[in-house]
């Protein structure tokens, strides 16, 4: 008896496609493995046979290929309708079994993995009697009520660990290659095809341009369902070495098209992963998760290339992840995470005046490359103003947000939250409301364009899964680790508003940078994200370059400190990522205990406000932005569209309620003047 193999079914309605793909998907198995292929139609007891035939392919071949053996099974002779001759498959490494029922109810438990192949009615009709003739056509409506009736009593399909969408297109073996790789159950047989993964060659390419971003970012991936631009939109009000220069100094476009495009939700311990046309769901922590696919080196950054992101997973983190790093476990709205995989980028270096155009080594590099470049041409020849020109610099009519909290209930919060404060619970809790609205027509975009136009902010960015879209403006980096190691936080706390006056914003300015209850506020997160930092830095390492330092943006004064520090060799980078998520800046002090009297006192899920945005690269970097000043549009399930921003504030035992609830408006402000809105109450 041989070792019991690994058994993959593919199953779905007949039609879909369903043959082909397994004969494919055995072809690119046995590039390193011996595969057996076993076709259900060759064991259905004719056209009316489909359940006694899964009960033959269970007893017959999957029992015994199950533990190891030859499986010895009858076949049916179609042209006789009778039993045929007997005929035996072998185990293998890897058996394939493939047909309707392969993953049937009573074969699941000797399967580890199951393909669930889709096709619309019409085309897999037109597939099968295309694939059959006229010797399927008139069983066809037979046969499909047979599989109504299966699927009727099977949850086969929502039992599948991988489904896809199958186009006919050539693309879903590959697909289904990749997200199988992602299956605990089957990726350690799979090691030869991971390593292949890993083998990744980076091509590159220098132009010397400065194309209008949103014109590029428009053309490029206009059309894409999923799309990230990590856009430094004030890199034209900052320049040479200065640190906000430094910031700002590369933005970064990307979808997931191409050869190594994927996709990733994560909601409440399930993870989505898309590529192409196929989907895989695991179980289990995101953070876990993303150490799988990130933290190693797998790239090295092209020579002059002086920017940290050599391509890998760029998105957003939500708050509610917080359920991983000791904070509750409240569910949203959102998915929890939405990460695209980017095997190709444009890079903008707005000091050099550079862009770069970065592919993993594919078949369709090459062509990428060129229309890349053709894109970054015509973007720099035309104007700047061209695609947010027609915007209106203060529209009219803009949409009506209500507010979960009212005035009245916001401060009676504060005055709950220092309650907390005075009994020893916590030192500071940044409490935090949501501001909803209906969408209407509101176009995300030309609404996204217009923000960074009026508040540019180092990390600002527009992010598009599907119909979820993130328009933000933040100025707060969260994290960021070097490919080397090395570590920053920049936490935000204090605010003051700008003034049109000279006077008066230097006098807003002066009293932010004196303010003994702002510093104090800063120098508690600072503490704590030393502490965050410490979990898994070089002893002694942790360091605070800066501290309570003004830094002025469009609408607002801040006050910025930095915290340095250098990653221990070998750490785990997306454990130290979790061991400071989410950021001290939104949470307050001591985390987990503040965490768990803010799920008490706010009357909501936060979603993807109070998380991070930002990339996972393949050269082990990262630079993660805390998501505030943040518009998020998200699809309410009944065909319409929400808007939302969460705005907050740090609360000490020293606030004074009404300036606290200002404090609110004042963030507020950016986003909604920007749209037309007015704060709510």
């Amino acid at each position: 008896m041989t070792p019991a193999p690994v058994i993959i079914a593919v199953d779905g309605r007949s039609g879909a496609g369903k043959t082909t793909l397994a004969v494919e998907l055995a072809a690119r198995l046995r590039q390193h493995h011996k595969v057996s292929l076993f076709h259900l139609e060759d064991i259905y007891p004719g056209w009316n046979g489909l359940m006694p035939g899964i009960e033959r392919y269970v007893a017959t071949v999957l029992a015994p290929l199950s533990d190891g053996l030859a499986a010895e099974w009858t076949s049916w002779d179609w042209e006789k309708h009778y039993d045929g001759g007997l005929n035996v498959t072998l185990p293998a490494e890897i058996v394939i079994v493939e047909g309707v029922g392969a993953a049937a109810d009573a074969a699941r438990p000797m399967l580890d993995a199951v393909v669930w192949v889709e096709a619309s009615g019409d085309e897999r009709r037109r597939r099968a009697l295309t694939r059959d003739g006229s010797t399927y056509e008139p069983y066809w409506d037979s046969w499909a009520a047979q599989e109504d009736e299966w699927l009727s009593t099977d949850q086969v399909i929502s039992a599948a660990d991988i489904h896809v969408k199958n186009l006919a297109d050539g693309n879903a073996p590959d697909d289904v290659l990749r997200t199988l790789m992602y299956l605990p159950s089957v990726a350690s047989i799979l090691s030869p095809e991971l390593s292949a993964r890993r083998g990744l060659q980076l091509r590159s390419e220098r132009l010397e341009a400065a194309p209008d971003a949103a014109l590029l970012f428009e053309t490029l991936y206009g059309r894409s369902t999923n799309a990230v631009w990590l856009d430094s939109s004030n890199a034209s009000a900052v320049a040479g070495r200065s640190q906000a220069a430094a910031r700002s100094r590369f933005s970064i476009l990307a979808d997931d098209g191409g050869t190594f495009g994927q996709s990733v939700m994560h909601r409440s311990g399930a993870t989505q992963v898309t590529a192409g046309s196929a989907s895989v769901t695991t179980s289990g922590p995101f953070f876990r998760w993303l150490d799988s696919v990130w933290g190693r080196r797998a790239v090295r950054a092209p020579r002059g290339y002086d920017g940290q992101f050599t391509l890998g997973w760029l998105g957003y983190l939500g708050y509610e992840l917080k359920r991983e790093t000791g904070g509750n476990d409240v569910p949203s709205d959102t998915p929890d995470a939405a990460l695209l995989f980017a095997g190709r980028a444009v890079v903008l270096d707005h000091r050099e005046q550079t862009v770069w155009l970065l592919a993993l080594d594919a078949s369709d590099a090459g062509e990428w490359m060129r229309e890349a470049r053709t894109a970054v041409e015509a973007a720099a020849a035309g104007p700047v103003s061209s695609v947010a020109g027609s915007l209106s610099a203060e529209p009219a009519g803009g949409p009506e947000f209500v507010s979960r909290d009212s005035a009245t209930d916001y401060k009676r919060k504060i005055a709950d939250s220092q309650h907390e404060i005075s009994e020893g619970n916590s030192y500071e809790i940044c409490l935090t409301t949501t501001l909803e609205a209906a969408a209407g027509n509101l176009d995300p975009w030309s609404s996204y364009l217009a923000l960074r136009r009026r508040n540019p902010a180092p990390f600002a960015s527009y992010l598009r899964f599907g119909e979820l879209v993130v328009a933000s403006t933040s100025p707060e980096r969260f994290l960021r680790i070097l490919s080397d190691g090395g570590m920053r936080a920049e936490p935000i706390k204090g605010t003051r508003r700008r003034s049109s006056d000279a006077s008066e914003d230097a006098a807003l300015r002066q009293d932010l940078e004196t303010s003994l209850k702002d510093r104090a506020e800063n120098i508690m997160i600072v503490d704590l994200l030393r502490n965050d930092l410490s979990h898994f830095a070089i002893p002694g390492s942790v360091t605070v370059s800066r501290l309570c330092a003004i830094e002025s943006y469009a609408t607002v004064h801040q006050m910025v400190s930095t915290i340095d520090a250098h990653l221990r060799p070998g750490a785990p980078r997306a454990e130290a990522l979790a061991a400071a998520f989410p950021a001290g800046s939104m949470t307050g002090a001591p985390k987990i205990s503040t965490m768990d009297i803010l799920d008490q006192l706010e009357s909501g899920p936060r979603g993807i406000y109070s998380g991070a945005i930002g990339y996972f690269s393949l050269n082990a970097a990262t630079d993660l932005a805390v998501v505030i000043r943040t518009l998020v549009v998200n699809p309410d399930g009944a065909g319409g569209r929400t808007l939302s921003l969460g705005v907050g504030g740090a609360i000490t035992a020293d606030s004074v309620a009404d300036d606290e609830y200002e404090e609110i408006r004042t963030k507020a402000y950016g986003v909604l003047s920007t749209l037309g809105a007015d704060f709510p109450g």
